[in-house]
């Protein structure tokens, strides 16, 4: 073998180092710019994914394990601290130009955000994307401030605090349950125009005019924005508190109370139909009434007052029968009952089970028993009322028997409690009864006997106690006898 000269060894090195040369080539590659798809990333919980398009050369450069990066500056730009918001599966792109969609953040807010691409095999870079508004619309619905009341008034000299309600009333989705959000709030200049005025979750007013709130998301459109409230300067001393009722007027008492609130002040006195509520002195009152109601507002300086006629929407109804009735077994009872009720529905129970086919506003009752009647009225105000009522068996006050008793228990059994003497002695038939104790002291004397005797409690002891009557009738025939009374 011939030894290798320094010229030979000279060669090889140079083409070594062209081969290395050239595969560090092939090891390298170019990410371009980021270009958006969109010009603003406005986000929510039913939106929330956005395209980006990149072109990289070489294609042939990369690694089949290569993860495509997005990540995402801060509000102003700076990739110090970036966020990574979309990685790409290990060697899913592998074509340019490449296009990836990407979600930002629930805390993304600002005008200035920018996006950058990183490759991680081989590692490489692009340049910023150019800069653009980004927000995540965690609230994205109408919201309330105020308590709804659409007025406030002020002093002379003085001002209103306006705040954002939280949680407020009804279904308000108050934007103060989320810490991240900032507010700005407005002055209207014309029927579609208006001016900001101030940053923060309150405003203090002493300039006369109507005012709002927005949630703070930038040049992004949003639905989350509050009531106009119209601020005025009290005159002579005295201001207009308007009264707004959380569940509208009328309202429907089967949703709970209504809340009654008038505009801010020092203190508060309410009223209902001119009388004083005891301790009512909030802000805001409750109630499930209707009625004129009241209040009058102290604002320090000067005072308002105000009033709301407040409907229920609860209907009115009767029935036509007592809580208790009493029919023989051969009779029926006629129950109706009248409503002004908007199409009204009628459920009849006996005993606690429905009584099927009983749907109208009449039902006859042939059976004894416990009974109920439902109204539902179906249309507006999903409200019912009940009414209840029992049918009982009328006992036979003059009942056809041969003989006059001689002995009686009052003891409360519905048997024999009372002195029941034969019909033709009995009220109606002009015959005197008299009842005397053992003592010859008279009792009861009546030409109208109804077989009730004894009416009251005898104080009845161990001893049963023996009472004496005279019957005479209308042609003068007398029968005389004892009555024992047992306990």
């Amino acid at each position: 073998m011939l030894k290798p000269t320094f010229l030979t060894q000279f060669l090889y090195g140079i083409c070594l180092c062209l081969v290395t040369m050239t595969q560090r080539a092939h090891a390298q590659v170019v990410i371009g710019t980021p270009n958006l798809g969109f010009t603003q990333a406005c986000a929510s919980e039913s939106f929330n994914t956005f395209n980006t398009t990149f072109i990289f050369s070489p294609e042939s450069a990369l690694n089949a394990s290569n993860e495509f990066t997005i990540e995402m500056s801060d509000a102003d730009g700076d990739f110090s601290d970036p966020t990574i918001i979309h990685t790409t599966a290990a060697g899913s792109v592998t074509t340019s130009p490449a296009t990836i969609a990407f979600s930002i953040p629930e805390t993304t807010a600002g005008e200035n955000y920018r996006i950058r691409i990183k490759s991680s095999a081989p590692v490489a870079t692009s340049s910023r994307s150019v800069p653009f508004a980004a927000y995540y619309k965690i609230q994205d619905s109408p919201f309330t401030i105020n308590n709804l009341v659409s007025t406030g008034a002020y002093c002379a000299g003085g001002s209103y605090l306006l705040s954002i309600d939280n949680p407020g009333n009804g279904n308000n989705d108050s934007p103060l349950l989320y810490p991240s959000l900032t507010f700005k709030w407005y002055k209207e200049t014309g029927p579609t125009t208006f001016v900001f005025v101030a940053d923060g979750p309150t405003l203090s007013v002493n300039t006369e005019g109507t005012y709002f709130v927005r949630t703070n998301y930038g040049t992004c459109t949003s639905d989350s924005f509050s009531n106009r409230v119209t601020i005025s300067e009290a005159v002579s001393g005295e201001a207009n508190a308007a009264i707004v009722s959380s569940l509208g007027n009328p309202y429907c008492p089967e949703q709970g109370l209504t809340t009654l609130s008038t505009i801010g002040g020092l203190s508060y006195q309410w009223y209902k139909d001119g009388n004083i509520i005891v301790d009512a002195t909030s802000q805001m009152y409750q109630t499930n009434e209707s009625g004129m109601f009241s209040v009058q507002v102290d604002l320090g300086d000067c005072s308002a007052s105000g009033s709301i006629d407040l409907v229920s929407e609860l209907f009115d109804s009767t029935i036509n029968v007592p809580e208790f009735n009493e029919m023989s077994s051969e009779e029926s009872l006629l129950v109706t009952v009248t409503t002004t009720a908007i199409n009204p529905e009628f459920t009849w129970y006996l005993n606690g089970s429905i009584i099927i086919g009983a749907t109208e506003a009449s039902f006859e009752a042939t059976e004894f028993g416990d009974y109920e009647v439902s109204i539902m009225q179906t249309t507006g105000c999903m409200t019912s009322v009940e009414y209840l009522f029992s049918i009982e068996e009328a006992l036979d006050l003059f009942p056809e028997v041969e003989h006059i008793p001689n002995l009686i228990s009052p003891n409360g059994d519905s048997i024999n409690d009372t002195w029941i003497i034969p019909t033709t002695y009995v009220s109606g038939t002009d015959t005197e009864v008299i009842i005397m104790s053992n003592q010859g002291k008279v009792v009861l004397q009546t030409k109208d006997y109804l077989n009730n005797w004894p009416e009251n409690d005898l104080k009845l002891t161990s001893i049963n106690q023996v009472y004496y009557y005279i019957i005479t009738t209308s042609d003068n025939k007398t029968k005389k006898g004892s009555i024992t009374v047992v306990k």
